[in-house]
């Protein structure tokens, strides 16, 4: 594994917690940064969660 498929790594773990939190946010009823910009980082967390593990992935591939 190189540093920059960690950094990969640990920004797709990011971005799946930005998900999760956003999610149950949302799932409360009362989101604190309101129900549209919850939405929003909802929106774009999902597919740079994947994006973000499909880079690391293809980076160790490439470095072994």
């Amino acid at each position: 594994m190189t540093p920059k498929s960690g950094l990969f790594l640990m920004s797709s773990c990011v971005a799946a917690i930005a998900a999760v939190g956003s999610i149950f946010e949302l799932s409360s009823g009362n989101p604190q940064l309101g129900t549209l910009t919850t939405g929003i980082i909802l929106a774009a967390s999902i597919p740079l969660t994947g994006l973000m593990f499909y880079a690391a992935v293809r980076d160790a591939r490439a470095n072994q």
